[in-house]
């Protein structure tokens, strides 16, 4: 969050849609990119509906992935 220039009291959007963001998504699974863990560029902020998507749907997650140009 703070890399964005957060801090827990600011309203952080969906990246994706705009709603309130609640989860924090890793575009690259943990377990396949340690190395990417916790980097800026594998991250996004979601609401929970997108963020359930996400996990739900690999046509969703490579959309998520071309608008962090991954």
């Amino acid at each position: 969050m703070k890399y964005k220039g957060y801090d827990v009291t600011s309203f952080i959007p969906c990246e994706n849609c705009g709603k309130k963001a609640v989860d924090v998504h890793h575009l690259q699974p943990r377990s396949l990119r340690p190395d990417l863990l916790n980097e800026p560029s594998n991250l996004l902020f979601l609401c929970r509906e997108c963020h359930t998507k996400a996990e739900t749907s690999k046509e969703f997650n490579n959309q998520l992935k071309q608008l962090k140009n991954v």
